[in-house]
């Protein structure tokens, strides 16, 4: 899990820069080597209070931080980065630690005062320029594309200039799925990778059917005496077919009948969901007289 900056260095994330300074130098006069000789869990806790304070110090880096967050920052930013036109020198001899340096072995841990840069070796500082930021297109569809999947052309503007990409779809990309395609995001500020493109899929409404997840569901109405009786009424899938569904004697309004692996496929380990039919029934407003008669005669039977 990466480490909370703000955490690290006891502030909240509103703390002004004094704040930030303050609360960083009674840390490191507590965790300096010098003051903490042997102490590996202390030189630990140095280094990563020296990392957030050089990032929280500095007004552009902090709202990199801020926009991206621990995790998405720490990706993007290498040790390098972080430490880029940071002079540690300065740095440690205001707070009376002086310009000499200090080492233990394994981590690479070292003062390199005078020059800037990173304090701290070891592998972190090795990591390549980070990517460029991902970009997300959404890409609306229907649940009849949803089923059979679909080939659409996607338009956006990459590096300064109109692209157009043939997308293949695959079935089931339901909404908030997403593809990805390498390369195309926006180009790295620090001369790493470019980001990458997400298509991300927005099912539109459907005048017929709804749809949650992998179910989908559909309205059919029935009349007062077919729910009384029972009946067999047809019923509309997204392949294009009709379903006939026997409705039992006595059914209630708003009862749901599935008919299973009828709903939108998976991505991935195939399968469908669910195609559940909601029964209404039709209750009349206005009846004629002689249904009126017959209605009091079945009254009287106690129904």
């Amino acid at each position: 899990m990466a480490d909370d900056y703000y955490k690290l260095l006891g502030v909240e994330k509103s703390a002004s820069s004094a704040d930030i300074k303050k609360a960083y130098r009674k840390l490191a006069m507590k965790y300096h080597p010098d003051h903490a000789k042997g102490d590996k869990s202390a030189e630990d806790k140095f280094k990563k209070i020296s990392e957030a304070y050089a990032v929280l110090s500095d007004a552009e880096k902090r709202k990199q931080y801020d926009t991206y967050g621990s995790a998405d920052f720490q990706q993007r930013f290498s040790q390098e980065d972080i430490f880029r036109n940071f002079d540690f020198g300065d740095i440690f001899r205001e707070f009376g630690f002086g310009g000499r340096g200090a080492a233990t072995g394994d981590g690479g841990f070292r003062f390199s005062f005078g020059g800037g840069g990173s304090p701290f070796g070891g592998r972190r500082a090795q990591q390549a320029a980070p990517k460029g930021s991902d970009l997300v297109y959404e890409m609306p569809l229907t649940l009849q594309e949803v089923v059979t999947g679909a080939n659409k052309t996607v338009s956006f503007q990459h590096q300064g200039r109109s692209e157009n990409i043939s997308v293949k779809i695959p079935k089931g990309m339901i909404s908030g799925k997403k593809l990805r395609l390498a390369g195309k995001g926006e180009p790295s500020p620090y001369g790493g990778p470019a980001g990458d493109l997400y298509i991300k899929s927005v099912v539109m409404d459907d005048p017929n059917f709804s749809a949650e997840e992998h179910d989908i569901s559909v309205n059919r109405e029935i009349k007062l005496t077919q729910a009384i009786l029972g009946t067999q009424i047809s019923v509309p899938t997204l392949d294009g077919k009709e379903m006939t569904l026997k409705i039992p004697p006595g059914t209630r309004h708003k009862t749901k009948m599935r008919l299973g692996g009828m709903g939108l496929p998976h991505m991935k380990g195939g399968g469908r969901g669910d195609l559940y039919v909601v029964v209404l029934v039709s209750t009349p407003q206005h009846l004629t007289a002689e249904q009126e008669r017959l209605i009091h005669q079945l009254a009287q039977t106690g129904l």
